[in-house]
C-alpha cells in the first residue's frame, strides 16, 4: 500500500511539473463554444440538438471568469422531451451589479411522476414505464441581479415566472391499473391532486437572497466556499394560481488536496415551503442569480443514479460528495484543456411530507398515508473534458446503493448521463 501511495504521488507530481512548463493562455475578446449535441440522459433518453456558448473575456483581466456570457440550446430527447433555452449573464452592463436572465421552454410529453414523499409512494418496476408518466409544457422566464455587500458577500434579488400546462400521458399500450391508465390519473381519481391544480397554473414570484462566494473559478472551482440562503414569495396579486413562500439553503465547498489537481467537493441543500403549494410547483431545485431552476429531485442535476422526480415533498434535503482529479492539462488550438476523473456519493430524503389524504392500498403495491420516507443513496463516477475552465463536457454514471432503492429500481439499474458542466 505504501508503494502504491508513493507511485500515485510521483504520478501526480509528474503531471504537475508538465503543466507548469507552459504558461496558461489568458483568453481575451469573444470565445465561441459551439457543440452539436449527441448526449444521453437515462431519464429522458438520447438527446440530439445543438448548444452554443459565447464567452466575452474583454481585455482578459477577469480570465478565467468571463465579463459576459450567452448560452443557446435547442435539444430533443427520444423519450418525448424538448428544450429551448437562452441565458445571458453580464457583469458590466449595470455598474456594480451582475445581471442574469433566461428564457426557457420545455415540453415533456413523458415527464416522470412517482407520487409524493419518496418511499411513501410505492413504485412498482414491473409496470410499464408509461404508467409513471405525465405531460407538461412549461414556459419559464427569469431575471436576477447580484451585488456586492462586502468581500465575498453578496445580495441577490429577482423575478421568476412559470406557466404550467399539465395533462395525462397518452399511449395505446397502457392498460388500466385500478381503472386508471397512469399513476397521475390515479392520484387525481383519489383526490390526492385537486381538480383546480390538475391542469396546471401559474407561479409568479419575487426572490431575494444572500450569498457568500470565495470560489477561485466559477465553473470549475478548485478552492473556496459557495453558500447561499434564498426566499421566494409567490403571491396571488402577482398572478400566482396558488400562493406560497419557499426557502432554499445551500452550502458548497471545494478543498484542494493536491495543488489544483485533486479536489474534494461537497454540496448540501435544504429547501421547502411555508404553506402548501400546488403539486406542480414542488419538483424544482430553486436557483437564484446565475443559476436557474432545475427539475428535481433525482436525476443528473441533483441526485445522480436515482430516477428523476423520485423525491418530491414539501421539504427535502439532499447532498453530493465528490472527488475530482484533473490528471492532464494541455494546450491545443490555442485553448487551455484539462481532463478530469471523478467519483461521487449522492443522497437525499424527505424532511416534511406533502400533505395527502384518502390513500388506499391498490394491487400495484401498498400506498399508505402513515408510511415514511427513508434515505436514498447513490454512487458513481465520471469523466470531463474542460476547455478554458468554462466549457465542460461531462460523462457520468450513477447507481443506487441502498437496498430499498435497489428493490424499487430493480428493472432500472443505474443511470448514465452525457451532459455539460459540473453539478456544482
Amino acid at each position: 500500500m505504501k508503494r502504491l501511495f508513493l507511485l500515485l504521488t510521483a504520478f501526480l507530481m509528474l503531471f504537475e511539473a508538465s503543466a507548469e512548463e507552459k504558461k496558461e493562455i489568458v483568453k481575451t475578446g469573444l470565445n465561441f463554444g459551439p457543440l452539436p449535441i449527441i448526449a444521453f440522459d437515462q431519464d429522458k433518453g438520447l438527446e440530439y440538438g445543438a448548444i452554443l456558448n459565447i464567452f466575452n473575456f474583454g481585455d482578459g483581466s477577469t480570465y478565467p471568469n468571463p465579463k459576459s456570457q450567452w448560452y443557446f440550446e435547442a435539444a430533443f430527447y427520444t423519450k418525448g422531451s424538448q428544450i429551448f433555452r437562452i441565458t445571458y449573464d453580464d457583469r458590466t452592463l449595470i455598474p456594480g451589479v451582475r445581471m442574469s436572465a433566461a428564457i426557457d421552454i420545455s415540453n415533456d410529453k413523458a415527464l416522470d411522476f412517482y407520487g409524493f414523499n419518496g418511499y411513501q409512494s410505492y413504485y412498482d418496476s414491473s409496470l410499464p414505464s408509461g404508467y409513471y408518466r405525465m405531460g407538461r409544457v412549461l414556459p419559464y422566464a427569469k431575471v436576477d441581479f447580484t451585488g456586492k455587500i462586502a468581500k465575498n458577500l453578496y445580495w441577490k434579488a429577482g423575478y421568476h415566472f412559470k406557466y404550467f400546462k399539465i395533462k395525462s400521458f397518452e399511449s395505446e399500450s397502457l392498460k388500466p391499473v385500478m381503472g386508471y391508465n397512469t399513476f397521475f390519473d390515479l392520484y387525481k381519481g383519489l383526490g390526492l391532486i385537486s381538480e383546480e391544480d390538475a391542469d396546471g397554473g401559474v407561479t409568479s414570484a419575487v426572490r431575494v437572497g444572500i450569498m457568500y462566494d470565495s470560489r477561485d473559478v466559477e465553473n470549475a472551482p478548485t478552492k473556496g466556499i459557495w453558500a447561499e440562503a434564498n426566499a421566494e414569495y409567490a403571491p396571488k396579486f402577482l398572478g400566482t394560481s396558488k400562493d406560497y413562500l419557499k426557502y432554499h439553503v445551500c452550502a458548497r465547498g471545494y478543498l484542494p488536496l493536491f495543488h489544483k489537481k485533486l479536489i474534494l467537493a461537497g454540496r448540501t441543500t435544504l429547501e421547502g415551503f411555508a404553506g402548501t403549494p400546488a403539486f406542480y410547483a414542488l419538483p424544482f431545485d430553486l436557483g437564484t442569480g446565475t443559476q436557474f431552476d432545475r427539475d428535481g429531485f433525482g436525476g443528473y442535476r441533483t441526485i445522480r443514479g436515482m430516477i428523476r422526480n423520485r423525491l418530491v415533498a414539501k421539504s427535502v434535503f439532499y447532498w453530493n460528495a465528490e472527488a475530482r482529479w484533473s490528471f492532464v492539462n494541455f494546450q491545443w488550438i490555442k485553448q487551455n484543456f484539462a481532463l478530469c476523473l471523478s467519483g461521487f456519493c449522492d443522497g437525499g430524503s424527505t424532511v416534511e411530507e406533502y400533505p395527502i389524504t384518502g390513500l388506499m392500498p391498490f394491487h400495484a403495491g401498498p400506498v399508505y398515508k402513515d408510511a415514511k420516507d427513508g434515505f436514498h443513496f447513490t454512487a458513481g463516477g465520471g469523466f470531463r473534458l474542460i476547455m478554458n475552465h468554462n466549457f465542460i463536457i461531462a460523462v457520468e454514471y450513477g447507481h443506487p446503493i441502498n437496498r430499498k432503492e435497489l428493490m424499487l429500481q430493480d428493472n432500472m439499474g443505474g443511470s448514465f448521463y452525457v451532459n455539460t458542466g459540473f453539478l456544482f
